[in-house]
């Protein structure tokens, strides 16, 4: 272990100060003890017997260490990357010890030591200590130089840590931290439930003890210091004793006792949860950041990077967790708020403020824009009240498709379906209601076709809300209506739409889409988007006695968003379809129109139904094609033809076409 002043083993004599008289500065001082083996039910249990007199006033709360399994954060549950924590206050994602191996050392860049960090307060010059009685521990700080003031490797000795750490005391060091090693050493030969093990249970306590009547002391000859003492363990072990490593419960349970009454320590007198409850409690790494407050070391939000909270804090932040969204553009940052919730959330990523939320805000989606598509990695930092913690996340980021600056090209009649009453994008040009006023089925419903940056709402169409007569639906009526306008020689007609299970079920009739026509058979003139069993799509074009028709290449997928257009080129003679559904991929299909075709498509000149026909009686007449749900999205029409490029696009770049207007 790095030594600024004082040589890395020894005993030296600190002296006796005179009668009344401290030695080193008053004020915040702060003293913890890692006692390895003692787990939270002997602890409990010795305090309640007796056995631990000097300990009774403590403030005893189960907690949990070892980082949360399946995540860069977990870490073994041995002592090494267990006592990097405690220094550190960070998890193996940051201080990077893995193993109980001498060859083992903590990130000094990535992780400075509480020692490095209390002594950032550079005006309070404080003095630190390490006394260690594991020969493994002092080797794990040899990265980092001129943080500890006097350091002691024990060498296996508890006495000699009791010794060293009460003349540390003494001579007025104001950060010590002590590491006991018997409880661990009687539980791996003799088990948890021995004599040996009491007995040393008994001893470690006695020697705190000790300490605290050191402290004591001090306190008594100076009223103004203020001593903050933790007790702790590094991690659990099994029910025979034994340091498995592995992320079991018993493992990952610790205690943090503290001498303080700290608010932000939940669980103070209880048991340890059966369930995964526990990992709502205080963590080990809550350790370093509580120490620091109390001396009134901790770093600036923009630069703290500890993966624990302060425990003297009235607003908690526990579980944070970060987790790549479903469009891998951005990071999905969650956490549980308790205490005083009444606050502001900042989110920071790598010390750089990028959004103040609500008071009570759980939850942060944060679009990282990176360069390019990669392996990107970022420190979060949130801040809520007078607490905060950080957390790592990595991201294989895909740069989002950005929309094709052409489809702004001729679109003439657009709706968002982002409110109801709808309104056209494109304004007056054209309007959106109900077939009848007492039979309004549309609703609004949380948009999941965009990406999740651009996600608004999406408009559902039932067709089983129907007034006396039979009438249902929703329908568009363009003030210049491309499929009769003669100066309009191509459109397309494009959305986002999603069926319920009904179509998948088999109907002996098909239901519609959309539909200028009256859609009792497909000859009839006019145009459709029909929806068939296996939820198969035709794109329909009639005469009133003949029909131009797609059938047999598009399918969707019955709960599940799909893009479709319909393009028909008029001068062309030509239809072209597409249907690109997340589960089927693109699927297209042409067919060859014929002039009659093409001077019949204006249908009935009523508007386009959706989810009907264009007279809102289709599901009356046909009541073998069952009445259902339809969910429509981003519906607009172009007075031209969009290449299959830019129908592709709509769908690879899950973007509404608001973001290209004006």
């Amino acid at each position: 272990m790095p030594v600024a002043d004082a040589p890395s083993t020894g005993s030296g004599s600190t002296g006796t100060p005179a009668p009344g008289t401290n030695k080193g500065n008053s004020g915040p001082k702060a003293l913890v003890v890692e006692i390895d083996g003692l787990t939270h039910a002997a602890l409990v249990d010795a305090i309640a017997q007796k056995r631990a007199p000097a300990l009774q006033s403590f403030h005893v709360a189960p907690a949990w260490t070892g980082g949360t399994n399946g995540t860069p954060t977990e870490q073994r549950l041995t002592d090494g990357p267990s006592w990097a924590t405690l220094l550190t206050g960070t998890w193996v994602q940051r201080h990077g010890v893995r193993w109980d191996t001498a060859d083992q050392r903590i990130d000094a860049k990535l992780a400075p030591s509480i020692f490095a960090l209390a002594r950032q307060n550079a005006g309070a010059g404080y003095k630190t200590a390490a006394v260690t009685a594991n020969p493994l521990y002092p080797v794990l700080l040899t990265n980092e130089t001129g943080t500890v003031d006097a350091a002691f490797d024990c060498a296996g000795s508890d006495a000699c840590v009791t010794d060293h750490t009460s003349q540390l005391i003494e001579a007025g060091n104001d950060l010590l931290v002590a590491q006991y090693g018997a409880p661990a050493n009687a539980a791996a030969s003799s088990g948890l439930g021995s004599d040996a093990y009491r007995r040393a249970v008994s001893d470690t306590a006695a020697a705190v003890g000790r300490l605290l009547e050191g402290i004591a002391r001090r306190t008594a000859n100076d009223a103004k210091e203020d001593w903050l003492v933790i007790l702790t363990t590094g991690h659990g072990r099994d029910a025979f004793g034994a340091a498995t490593g592995l992320q079991t419960r018993d493992n990952k349970t610790i205690f943090i006792a503290s001498n303080k009454e700290l608010a932000g320590l939940p669980g103070t007198g209880t048991a340890v949860p059966a369930d995964d409850t526990l990992l709502q409690l205080a963590a080990a790494t809550d350790i370093a950041p509580t120490v620091l407050r109390h001396l009134g070391s901790t770093p600036a939000a923009a630069s703290y990077g500890l993966n624990g909270i302060a425990l003297q804090g009235t607003t908690t932040l526990r579980e944070p967790t970060a987790k790549t969204g479903a469009d891998r553009d951005n990071i999905e940052l969650s956490w549980k708020l308790a205490g005083n919730t009444d606050v502001p959330v900042k989110v920071l990523r790598d010390g750089k403020l990028v959004a103040t939320l609500a008071a009570g805000s759980t939850s942060y989606a944060d679009y990282v824009d990176a360069a390019g598509d990669g392996n990107y990695s970022y420190v979060y930092t949130l801040v809520a009240g007078d607490t905060m913690v950080s957390l790592n996340a990595r991201i294989a980021y895909l740069a989002p498709v950005p929309l094709m600056p052409t489809l702004a090209t001729g679109l003439v009649t657009y709706h968002t379906f982002d409110t109801l009453p709808g309104v056209d994008g494109k304004a007056g040009a054209s309007t959106l209601a109900p077939w009848a006023a007492d039979a309004d089925g549309g609703s609004l419903l949380a948009d999941d076709s965009m990406r999740t940056r651009y996600r608004a709402k999406a408009l559902r169409i039932d067709s089983r809300v129907a007034n006396a007569s039979g009438m249902s639906g929703y329908r568009i009526r363009q003030a210049t209506d491309v499929t009769s306008d003669a100066g309009t020689t191509a459109f397309t007609i494009g959305f986002w739409v999603r069926t319920d299970a009904t179509c998948s079920q088999g109907v002996s009739n098909g239901g519609t889409v959309i539909a200028n026509k009256n859609y009792d058979t497909g000859n009839n003139a006019g145009l459709a988007i029909g929806l068939f069993g296996s939820c198969e799509l035709r794109f329909n074009t009639g005469t009133g006695s003949v029909r131009g028709e797609i059938k047999g290449a598009h399918y969707l997928s019955a709960g599940q968003w799909a893009y479709v257009a319909m393009v028909i080129d008029k001068a062309g003679l030509a239809m072209d379809a597409y249907a690109i559904d997340p589960a089927r991929g693109v699927q297209t299909g042409h067919v060859a129109l014929t002039p009659a075709l093409v001077a019949a498509l204006g249908g009935l000149k009523n508007g386009i139904g959706l989810n009907e026909d264009a007279t809102g009686l289709y599901y009356k007449r046909q009541s073998s094609s069952p009445r259902g749900a339809m969910d429509f999205n981003d519906l607009a029409i172009w007075n031209r033809a969009l290449s299959a490029a830019e129908v592709a696009n709509l769908y690879k770049a899950a973007a509404p076409l608001s973001t290209l207007l004006p």
